[in-house]
């Protein structure tokens, strides 16, 4: 076998395309945005036996003033991990890469599941595991992060797959029943999806979403040079909506119904309860002047066989008109139909009642979609100096204040 260090871009491609555990996070395009947004330095290894490659991996490098850099391997290696031989190989050649590229340690965390678990995150008895995988890893030099619940480490270390490799009835029956009636609900707004590269109107809604949430949003820029950089890999499902149609379509609702109250003493409380939504649903209507107005963009990314939804902006119109949900469904439906085979809701917590922020109801969320719940390993650190790599995160904090 031969260590590649430098795999050129088509044949890199190529690999990482047809490799069946192929990730958008480990793709040529991402190290290259990685490198316009992050300062990130991307370099792209891999592994030869009889000069076919047969691994690689892309190496995000991150500087230091201390002359040394770290990496971050984002979901790893593009590798069969149950050939133990490749696997042990590979951290022998990337134990020898980081001695003669000055690098403290690089960071793994694999997209490989750890166990079965059920719906509160505890492992199914007698279910499949991972646990000699996990063993093996460490018998080879990785120390390992801990099994974090909440979203601790650089990627999720739980999230819900949908399985597509099925006709879509069979997806949709493993919805829950609550989703599909908001779906059946959203088609009372005449919502139109549509998939317009649209990033600042994107941008504009995500900053709803991290007031509201509270979190960060990056700046426009850095999505700009992610639209930019993943245009191939990238899809928007956008959701519009026209205000003054459903504001005439809204009232004269109201009018029938307010008739009708008096005439059905039985029906009058449900009615008042559908008269008093109405009269809401109008009066946020009536504060939009625009003709068109998109109230929800959902961002996609793929591989040639894999689909995962990434960024999602939303606001308050998003939520009555029940349009989040209809973005979701439209964007797996397409997956389904490009043949996709799984649909990955990237990530939720691994602590379905935590009280910290919302994350228990992105969880609640993402279980109407249904089908498998996965625990992934988690993060591993294949160290080279041990000495810096202790005091690393002390100084980079130091370091950071001091540039303000």
């Amino acid at each position: 076998m031969r260590f590649v260090e430098n795999v050129e871009k088509k044949r890199y491609q190529e690999f990482s395309n047809n490799h069946p555990k192929s990730h958008f996070l480990q793709s040529y395009e991402w190290g290259e945005f990685c490198r316009l947004a992050k300062g990130q330095i991307p370099h792209y290894v891999g592994m030869e036996d009889e000069e076919t490659l047969v691994a690689t991996a892309l190496l995000l490098e991150k500087k230091t003033p201390l002359g040394y850099s770290y990496v971050y391997a984002p979901r790893g290696f593009l590798i069969d991990y149950t050939n133990q031989e490749y696997v042990k190989q590979f951290t022998t050649y990337l134990k020898k890469y980081m001695q003669e590229h000055k690098i403290i340690y690089i960071k793994i965390d694999p997209d490989l599941k750890y166990q079965d678990i059920d719906d509160e995150a505890k492992p199914i008895p007698d279910g499949f595991n991972n646990y000699a995988l996990y063993d093996y890893m460490l018998s080879l030099g990785y120390i390992h992060k801990g099994f974090y619940k909440l979203y601790d480490g650089n990627q999720p270390r739980y999230t819900f797959r949908i399985d597509l490799k099925k006709d879509f009835q069979d997806v949709e029956r493993r919805f829950s029943k609550t989703f599909l009636k908001s779906i059946k609900r959203s088609q009372a707004y005449n919502i139109e999806i549509d998939n317009k590269v649209d990033v600042k109107t994107f941008y504009e809604l995500l900053k709803n979403n991290s007031a509201k949430d509270g979190f960060l949003a990056r700046d426009l820029n850095y999505y700009e040079k992610f639209c930019q950089t993943m245009e191939d890999n990238i899809k928007f499902f956008n959701a519009r909506i026209r205000p003054q149609e459903l504001l005439k379509k809204i009232e004269k609702e109201i009018d029938e119904i307010t008739e009708l109250i008096p005439k059905s003493p039985k029906k009058a409380p449900d009615l008042q309860n559908k008269l008093n939504r109405l009269k809401k649903e109008q009066e946020e209507f009536q504060k939009i002047e625009e003709k068109e107005v998109v109230v929800c963009s959902l961002i996609c990314t793929y591989t040639q066989n894999r689909a995962w939804s990434f960024y999602i902006g939303s606001n308050e119109l998003a939520n009555l008109t029940f349009a989040v949900s209809l973005c979701y469904y439209e964007a797996i439906k397409d997956a389904h139909q490009q043949q996709k085979d799984f649909f990955d809701l990237f990530g939720v917590v691994g602590d379905p009642h935590t009280t910290y922020k919302n994350l228990a109801r992105i969880y609640d969320f993402k279980r109407k979609f249904g089908d498998e719940y996965i625990e992934f390993m988690g993060e591993f650190d294949l160290v080279n100096k041990p000495f810096l790599y202790k005091i690393l995160p002390f100084l980079l904090k130091i370091y950071r204040k001091i540039r303000g």
